[in-house]
């Protein structure tokens, strides 16, 4: 979240609806609510995480928009094309003057969300502020490939797919970073506290997004065999979507779930390994304060300083892996990065089993994992013995 101040400024503002709910709107400087953003952002409504994003994302066009002395009504295919380039997609056109001083230009997805929020922002604006011209260019179709047939149920008679002319031409197979095979032990023996090891070890065993590592709560361990919730014979946890949690720590995924007698039941359930519950009850036996399993009930709390006792954010674990990285001489670290770990060393231990590298990684489409994991890697023994062979050959 961008913390600067915005008095003057068109800013995001974050509402909060009461039972723990949250939703995004955009403000004019002086307070009043932008409507065409906020007619925009208002489909998303009960999306908290979309909804955020694509606030922000909104909130720097706007600006823009203001600095270029532009009326929605007045804006062509040729301006969102030239703000696409500013901000970091590959446009072949004057683009002005610099955007964004000093900041980072996006990346591939977040261009092409980026992307996807212009379009609708423009398509679903109202009568009085619709350039019919815009509205003719952005409105596009294209004929459907193999994989839109393949995850449509009536892919078979599709004929047409929505193009966006802003997205920008999408990159071959993606390679994920990964942290060096001995990065985990280096990270353990520089973590200064339980908590902390318990952190970096349930990133590598578990291969947790940190949303949801920092969003569970005592009541989602279900550490033995055989468990009361009958769901798992195995330990394993309860990863639920929770828009309450006081840390704002939330699981991507909204798998139903339900509190049963006291017992978590649903939610995307996960196996854990004896070295997870091991670094889990060093925690709690050495620096878990009691008055947090009666208050709060989350699982990662702040050791230290006047919130001690209260909910470590998602925010706080990065930091805390970023530091332990730079400790331990990897550079400047990730917590997803070991989740990409986490789902390499699975299918390499499943022979390249997509589905049972899903179902690990909680993913919810064996195509992702296959798109992003399922590169063979060039020191493999196979695949050099392979080439080897065939260079013997020529």
């Amino acid at each position: 979240m961008d913390r600067r101040r915005v008095v003057g400024q068109i800013r995001v503002q974050e509402v909060f609806l009461g039972s723990g709910r949250r939703s995004w709107t955009i403000l004019w400087p002086e307070g009043a609510v932008y409507e065409e953003a906020d007619r925009f952002l208002r489909r998303y409504d009960g999306e908290p995480g979309t909804q955020r994003t694509y606030a922000y994302l909104l909130v720097d066009h706007l600006r823009w928009l203001e600095r270029e002395a532009l009326e929605l009504k007045r804006v062509r295919l040729r301006d969102l094309q030239r703000y696409m380039g500013i901000v970091g997609a590959e446009v072949r056109m004057p683009l002005g003057e610099p955007w964004r001083v000093g900041k980072q230009p996006y990346g591939s997805t977040t261009l092409g969300t980026a992307a996807s929020v212009l379009k609708g922002l423009y398509l679903g604006l109202p009568d009085e502020h619709r350039n019919v011209e815009l509205r003719r260019d952005l409105d596009q179709v294209r004929l459907p490939s193999k994989v839109d047939r393949n995850r449509s149920l009536l892919g078979h008679v599709t004929s047409t797919k929505p193009a966006n002319p802003l997205a920008p031409v999408k990159a071959g197979r993606r390679h994920p970073k990964m942290l060096p095979d001995e990065g985990r032990g280096r990270m353990l023996r520089k973590a200064t506290t339980a908590r902390d090891r318990m952190i970096v070890t349930w990133l590598y065993d578990g291969g947790f997004r940190i949303g949801e590592l920092c969003g569970l709560h005592l009541a989602d361990l279900h550490l033995r065999e055989n468990a009361e919730c009958a769901q798992a014979r195995s330990a394993h946890v309860h990863i639920c979507h929770r828009e309450g949690n006081v840390n704002k720590a939330r699981a991507k995924t909204k798998h139903p779930w339900q509190l049963v007698n006291g017992v978590v039941h649903g939610g995307l359930i996960r196996r854990v390994s004896p070295e997870m519950i091991h670094t889990y009850f060093a925690y709690m036996t050495s620096e878990y304060p009691r008055s947090a399993a009666s208050g709060h009930g989350m699982l990662l709390v702040q050791l230290a300083g006047e919130d001690y006792g209260q909910p470590l954010s998602a925010a706080g674990a990065r930091s805390m892996f970023r530091r332990a990285g730079l400790r331990a001489g990897l550079g400047r670290v990730h917590p997803h990065q070991a989740r990409h770990n986490f789902a390499t060393a699975v299918l390499d231990a499943s022979g390249g089993n997509l589905t049972i590298a899903r179902d690990a990684g909680g993913w919810a489409s064996s195509a992702t994992v296959d798109q992003i994991y399922g590169h063979t890697e060039i020191h493999d023994p196979q695949f050099d013995a392979a080439l080897r062979k065939v260079w013997n050959q020529t």
